[in-house]
């Protein structure tokens, strides 16, 4: 839409009250104040990009496609609903007829209750304009909601009788008002204006319904809700032919009828909609629980949250999987996380978007590319449990990436896999921060039933989900099923009910459910984290020092260890089960793998003394002292790989073992064997063979191997995808309309046109160089304005006023009032200059 157009956009003559009424949308924005020019900037951040130079370029762009379309999709069920109704009424359109869309004949005090706001709301984001006696939808939110053939209203309404028979014959439309018993016309458009009369009288109008047949009855009610269209056949029935005849029913085409928007409505009841819906449903509480109960079971998955995260990061210490060749993870090593973590693979691939997400977790860039734990692990397990939990959760709440979606195809049908690309979707943070926010309107320790939080979704955002479908319901549904399902995991919720320290990350009110606002309600969101982990420590329970071993080589773990018995333990057995007491198993492979770290049978044997509150069974000594007196009896080395030992009849046994024969064995001395493998694949036979080969480096040393060994270089998280240009701050928006308001003021400040060279409307002044430099010079002198055009360094030009204050070295220095400040410009780009008009000085 041009500037041309949107200034002929509405001619209002009439005055209200002391000001008169506002012909375009340019104009209404000008007799907004300060503070409804900032409200319309907040709510459509788009506009600010850049900021415009004056009203003018405001409203044109607000009436852009691409804005205007964001700006519905922004708009509740019953704000749409009011638009759609404007959309379908005669332009510009009484309130009083407004009302009478959404209310019908018979009323809705809800609706009258509920309009003003609604129209207030469409009018702060100007998509609206115009005073109560004449309300103007803008021309692109018209033409995007008005019924067409192509576009379908959701109000179910075709288009009137005038669109209708805008290409019917002239004698084709005085037929159908004869056979409506009207007088014929001279002319068409008097003819349509009759119909259009008759239709829209109820009395006349339903003087004609009553000569209808049952069945001619019966095909208007098929039609009167939507679709307004119907096929016909080349010889329709009688009911359909009785209806054509008497323009119920009109042409679009030979063989498609549609239902006039007039007749509709009558039939309707005045109603533009079936179901309008002035209220926002309340979620629903499905279950209530004590807040202490909804506490402490959010703590326990808090921490089982923690012990996945840390189980599965532990895992890849030595590396993860390969990344595919299109990024990604693959099915087979999604399938083989979730049976480590001894869960579903939608739960895994949760855990490994978790870990990503936070940046614990990345690809190693190298040429055979892998998945391992970045250096920012570590710092993350020295921390204590509730900061790492809030580390986990900060992330979640702010992530673009949608685990959910893994799995599905994308649009070209590829399968979208974990940790690949693609996953992005950019109303995630919304729709899991208003999840939350639900959930804190109902009363504490309440579960929400599902379908009416997903119901009330909907009504928020009805455009977003549908604009937004696909397979298997609309993405809003979906995305808040699977926040409702990962708050859970995370310890957000508690028995589906909100936790205290979720309370404090969403900074509400820990006693009683505020009504839930933005994100962190001013306060920085690391700010309200280190306020649920605070909340949160006291719930979790206390790291232990000690195991109980037993005498089944198990050692239980009566509660989270600390970090250095932690990790020794790790090395030495191996997780049997998990819960609120771990057990850990010894076997001769853990144990050779803690002697593989560099550790002795003595160091093990002193480890389990000082951490054990039971003395050490005799078969778990009998097991270490077993393993670390065979431990190293072999050496494999880098030869392609060889295999060493002193006793030469152990070698004999090797050779002699049909199990070794695919690793390719032969003696080169009685106490080497050299082997057409490498030293990690000999390694790995020999102790599938029962043996406890150590590793041995050039020099002939024990190599000792650590768990975490291998780490990433340095990564940084990824980045969310934004849904939009950001939310404007309050600086920002004082700024940003003190500068449309300045450029306003110099582009509607009238001038004196120098009588040579008029200008034309709305371009730059034209003057020669001397004119110009006289002409700032007495400006300097006498303390005046004047109004220039200036061409920038890239080549952008603008309007402006300024009151000279120093001209010199071929540059003016002087205050611009569009830009309220002092500024200097090169008298060479200064296009021309023109006085002000008296009035204007």
């Amino acid at each position: 839409m041009g500037i041309g157009e949107l200034d002929r956009e509405a001619h209002v003559p009439e005055v209200t009250g002391a000001a008169a009424a506002p012909r375009t949308l340019a104009e209404a924005l000008r007799a907004r104040g300060d503070e409804g020019l900032a409200a319309l900037l907040r709510a459509r951040p788009d506009l600010l990009s850049p900021v415009p130079n004056d009203l003018t370029q405001l409203a044109t762009r607000a009436g852009t496609r691409g804005s205007v379309v964001r700006a519905l999709e922004r708009l509740d069920r019953f704000a749409l609903q009011t638009a759609e109704a404007l959309a379908v009424a005669q332009d510009p359109a009484p309130y009083p007829v407004l009302l009478g869309l959404l209310t019908g004949d018979e009323g809705d005090a809800e609706i009258e209750a509920a309009l003003p706001g609604a129209v207030a709301l469409l009018r702060e984001q100007a998509l609206v304009w115009g005073e109560d006696d004449r309300l103007r939808l803008v021309r692109t939110a018209r033409e995007l909601l008005a019924p067409s053939a192509q576009h379908p209203s959701p109000t179910g309404l075709g288009p009137t009788v005038a669109e209708a028979t805008s290409g019917m014959s002239p004698g084709r439309v005085q037929e159908i008002i004869a056979a409506a018993g009207l007088p014929t016309t001279h002319d068409p458009v008097s003819a349509v204006a009759a119909l259009t009369g008759l239709f829209t009288d109820r009395d006349r109008m339903g003087a004609l319904l009553d000569t209808a047949s049952p069945d001619a009855l019966s095909v208007l009610d098929r039609l009167v809700w939507g679709p307004p269209y119907g096929e016909v056949t080349a010889k329709p029935a009688a009911p359909v032919q009785w209806l054509r005849d008497h323009g119920l029913l009109l042409p679009v085409s030979p063989r498609t009828m549609v239902l006039p928007r007039e007749v509709a409505l009558h039939l309707r009841g005045g109603r533009a909609h079936r179901a309008p819906e002035p209220v926002a449903p309340e979620p629903g509480v499905l279950r209530e629980y004590r807040p202490q109960v909804v506490d402490s079971a959010a703590a326990g998955q808090a921490q089982l949250a923690l012990a996945t995260v840390e189980e599965l990061l532990k895992s890849w210490d030595r590396g993860g999987p390969q990344v595919l060749r299109a990024g990604g993870l693959s099915v087979r090593d999604l399938k083989r996380t979730a049976a480590a973590l001894d869960v579903s693979e939608e739960t895994a691939a949760f855990w490994l978007e978790l870990c990503y997400g936070a940046g614990l977790l990345a690809s190693d860039g190298e040429a055979d590319e892998r998945y391992a734990p970045t250096p920012v692990y570590d710092d993350w397990l020295d921390l204590p449990p509730a900061e790492r939990w809030a580390l986990l959760v900060t992330p979640w709440l702010t992530a673009t990436r949608t685990s959910g979606l893994v799995g599905g195809q994308d649009t070209k049908g590829r399968t979208l896999s974990v940790l690949g690309p693609d996953l992005d979707r950019s109303p995630a943070p919304e729709v899991r921060h208003r999840v939350l926010g639900l959930l804190a309107t109902l009363p504490p320790g309440s579960s929400a039933e599902p379908e009416s939080l997903f119901a009330r979704l909907r009504w928020e955002r009805p455009l977003r989900g549908a604009s937004a479908a696909e397979e298997g319901g609309d993405l809003r549904s979906r995305l808040a099923r699977w926040a409702l399902a990962e708050a859970e995991l995370l310890g957000l919720t508690g028995r589906g009910a909100l936790s205290g320290p979720a309370r404090a990350l969403l900074n509400l009110p820990l006693a009683e459910a505020a009504s839930a606002g933005a994100l962190g309600g001013g306060v920085e969101l690391s700010v309200a984290a280190g306020r649920a982990a605070t909340l949160l420590a006291p719930l979790l329970p206390e790291a232990v020092d000690h195991v109980l071993l037993q005498a089944d080589l198990t050692a239980v773990a009566p509660g989270p260890l600390r970090r250095p018995l932690a990790d020794a333990l790790a090395v030495l057995a191996d997780v049997e089960s998990k819960g609120g007491a771990t057990v850990y198993r010894f076997t001769p492979g853990s144990v050779r793998r803690a002697l593989d770290s560099g550790q002795t049978a003595t160091d093990l044997h002193e480890f389990l003394k000082a951490h054990a509150r039971t003395p050490v069974p005799q078969p778990l000594a009998y097991l270490i002292d077993d393993v670390a007196r065979r431990h190293g009896h072999l050496r494999v080395g880098a030869a392609s790989a060889y295999v060493r030992c002193d006793d030469d009849t152990v070698l004999g046994e090797i050779l002699a073992d049909r199990r070794s024969s695919s690793l390719g064995l032969r003696r080169l001395a009685p106490t080497v064997l050299a082997a057409q493998t490498d030293p990690g694949s000999l390694l790995d036979g020999l102790r599938s063979m029962g043996y406890a080969p150590a590793a041995e480096s050039t020099t002939g040393d024990v190599l000792v191997t650590r768990a975490d060994a291998y780490r990433t270089g340095a990564r940084t998280a990824p980045v969310p995808v934004p849904d939009g240009p950001p939310a404007p701050d309050t600086t920002l928006l004082g700024a940003a309309v003190k500068a449309i308001r300045a450029g306003d003021r110099a582009a509607t400040a009238v001038r004196k046109e120098p009588a040579a060279a008029p200008a034309a409307a709305g371009a730059l002044p034209r003057t020669s160089a001397a004119e110009t430099l006289a002409t700032v010079q007495a400006a300097a002198m006498t303390g005046s304005a004047v109004w220039i055009g200036y061409v920038n360094a890239e080549g952008g030009a603008s309007q402006r006023v300024i009151a000279p204050v120093r001209v010199e070295g071929g540059f003016v220095t002087a205050y611009d009032h569009t830009a309220d400040e002092v500024r200097t410009y090169p008298l060479h780009r200064i296009t021309g200059v023109a006085e002000l008009a008296d009035d204007q000085v």
